[in-house]
């Protein structure tokens, strides 16, 4: 099967990058994917592939039916949206959409998973089961395309035993992996503050209540909750990265506005500091005699991956590519509304390795000058085939 998965990727690898190049060059922002998804369900169709679509917004679960497609059923997820940034690469293909760019490398997934798509479908009478193939809206935006589509009921019919997803990584070299079991990726709540107060002239503090000085404090405060609140062997940040107090060299003004963000790699620490968030917020408020109002969005869950299917998948991947090839993961604070995928199905997350060096030239991702060497989308769309294939035969 490892021999005849690499054939199939050797014929299948200019398409996948026609495919990419397409993506790339017409990006659409979170929620926004309509043309996208567009793309996507012609090359199912003209495939022959069965899938509905319009799952929580522009989402689309497709399915490739083995053998006795009912022994056996897992999930392979792919993201489609592109980020709000204006792309500055020289390449020939660079987004055609001013201000949105795929700089995260969702494209890539999406490519990646079509590819994977047609080699499955060609190998669907010489293996048992169904793969469900994941293209999801929306993971860089609240509330989360997963999340949306879960909501509406995206395995209602077809529930996965296991789910498995790929992101590219520009600091793992081309043809590597980087896999590794438990917890990843950490949970990500957004808040946003707004301290209220009487504001006056900044010569007169005693008559007004100084709510640049209760917003600073707050900033203060609660990144003690950090350092004095939490358990120091349980990661978790929380950062403001927005701080508006529209007053004047000479005015304090009547509101100030905080947003930020709370990242966790424990669920009992999250909901923890969740409420200590609230409380101290609230309470400093209070101690220079403003009011505040907070809202914490419930954002993403952490990525965790499942010790079982991620060691299984690590030993697959080793066959397939070589032990070298497979890297330890690092875990990082970042976010990924995979989350909730793995939060209710046994799932894996890896990382797949995209740097050579002909990508020196490009920046790291979220960056306007991100980019991939096109020959890493030949190894995911082969790797997802191949743990596709394996986690079926695995009985």
């Amino acid at each position: 099967m490892k021999k005849v998965i690499s054939s199939l990727g050797d014929k299948l690898e200019q398409q996948v990058i026609v495919f990419y190049k397409h993506l790339h060059q017409y990006p659409e922002l979170s929620f926004e994917e309509k043309e996208t998804a567009a793309y996507v369900t012609d090359i199912l169709k003209n495939a022959g592939i069965p899938f509905k679509d319009h799952i929580g917004g522009y989402g689309i679960l497709a399915r490739i039916e083995g053998k006795n497609p009912e022994s056996r059923i897992i999930g392979l997820r792919a993201d489609m949206d592109a980020l709000p940034i204006h792309e500055e690469t020289e390449l020939p293909y660079k987004s055609c959409r001013e201000g949105i760019m795929h700089a995260c490398g969702h494209d890539a997934h999406t490519a990646c998973l079509l590819g994977c798509a047609l080699l499955l479908n060609q190998l669907r009478h010489q293996f048992e089961g169904t793969v469900l193939l994941i293209f999801q809206p929306g993971e860089e935006k609240h509330p989360g395309g997963a999340r949306l589509m879960l909501q509406d009921g995206i395995f209602d019919t077809y529930r996965p035993e296991l789910i498995i997803g790929q992101h590219v990584n520009i600091g793992i070299p081309c043809g590597a992996l980087a896999m590794g079991e438990g917890c990843i990726m950490a949970s990500a709540d957004e808040f946003h503050i707004v301290i209220h107060g009487k504001g006056g002239h900044g010569a007169m503090p005693h008559k007004l209540n100084d709510t640049v000085l209760a917003a600073a404090q707050t900033v203060v405060s609660l990144q003690q909750l950090i350092s004095r609140r939490c358990n120091p062997f349980t990661p978790a940040v929380i950062s403001i990265g927005k701080f508006i107090a529209d007053g004047a060299t000479n005015i304090i003004p009547e509101h100030v506005y905080l947003s930020g963000t709370l990242r966790c790699m424990d669920e009992n620490e999250r909901k923890n500091l969740q409420r200590l968030i609230y409380e101290t917020v609230h309470f400093t408020a209070d101690c220079y005699g403003c009011r505040c109002d907070i809202d914490i969005k419930d954002g993403y869950p952490a990525v965790t991956n499942h010790p079982v299917i991620t060691r299984k998948a690590q030993a697959y991947a080793q066959e397939f590519l070589g032990t070298e090839a497979i890297l330890p993961i690092e875990k990082r604070m970042t976010a990924e509304d995979f989350g909730f995928f793995s939060a209710i199905i046994p799932s894996t997350f890896y990382r797949l390795g995209v740097r050579s060096e002909a990508t020196r030239k490009f920046g790291d991702q979220h960056t306007p000058t991100f980019g991939i060497d096109e020959r890493a989308l030949k190894t995911g769309v082969e790797t997802l085939a191949y743990l596709a294939v394996r986690f079926l035969e695995d009985r």
